[in-house]
């Protein structure tokens, strides 16, 4: 029996992951004669750590917190989007040199789109963050066309940089926190690290519109601290990040193997784990 092509995720800490058992049903699903393995990365070590996967065969890798800057700078050749991003979550190692992508915002656009029918043209959307999180989902979420989009996060020159950075795509803006106050937002995306502490960023009252929704892009076995504000504030949906991330593991899956898994049954046998 051959022996199965080699894939992993990197990232510290990276005990937590359910990026193998996603894979482990994907490729039970399509078939692939594959295996995929948590590999844990200390910091500075990011570089060695992929050459060495590499040289023992490795065939591509998904990459977390914090090195998707690292993967951004290993990368010989990146994808538009994640140039845009200046980070990558995905790489395709090959003989001639290793391929970046960044997954993460069609995941996200995919998970609100096809999976709970929301229509984003035409909305008012507010991100929350503006780190590497809020890089990723800015260009797949301008694409679909929202009537404004605003950055806020807690230093407002941090956001006001990405929003410079994306304004060719969109009506983006930036704001601080507390320059919410009196606006409305259809939905309110979560990019920040907050739910970490269990906490939730200091959003004036009223920023959720009526029958808006939320989504935070950390996911948990119970809902995050930003689900369950949503709920209090009345949202339509209030969704955590576990479709977003089958749904981003499913397009890093198609650029290794050329076929598309069923996220639903996938999404379904996590949430029932």
């Amino acid at each position: 029996m051959t022996t199965p092509d080699q894939y992993a995720v990197m990232g510290n800490p990276i005990a937590h992951s359910k990026s193998p058992r996603i894979h482990a049903l994907f490729a039970a699903q399509t078939g692939q004669h594959l295996e995929y393995r948590a590999i844990l990365v200390e910091p500075g070590g990011f570089t060695a750590a992929v050459r060495a996967f590499r040289a023992a065969g490795g065939k591509g890798l998904n990459v977390t917190v914090p090195f998707k800057r690292d993967a951004w700078v290993f990368a010989d050749l990146s994808s538009a989007r994640a140039e845009r991003a200046g980070a990558v979550n995905t790489l395709i190692l090959e003989p001639g040199g290793a391929r970046g992508d960044n997954t993460d915002g069609a995941g996200l656009v995919r998970d609100l789109t096809a999976n709970h029918g929301y229509r984003l043209a035409g909305q008012r959307v507010l991100l929350l963050g503006a780190g590497g999180a809020a890089r990723g989902v800015l260009q797949p979420l301008l694409m679909e066309k929202p009537a404004q989009l605003v950055v806020a996060n807690r230093t407002a020159d941090k956001a006001l940089e990405l929003a410079l950075r994306f304004s060719d795509l969109g009506r983006v803006s930036a704001s601080g926190f507390a320059e919410l106050a009196g606006r409305q937002f259809d939905l309110i995306v979560n990019a920040t690290a907050a739910g970490l502490d269990d906490a939730v960023p200091a959003l004036p009252d009223g920023a959720l519109a009526p029958g808006g929704w939320c989504y935070d892009l950390m996911y948990g076995d119970e809902p995050t601290a930003f689900v369950r504000w949503g709920r209090e504030q009345g949202a339509a949906q209030s969704l955590d990040g576990l479709g977003m991330l089958v749904e981003q593991a499913a397009e890093s899956f198609h650029l290794w193997r050329g076929v598309w898994p069923e996220t639903g049954p996938v999404i379904a046998a996590l949430r029932d784990r």
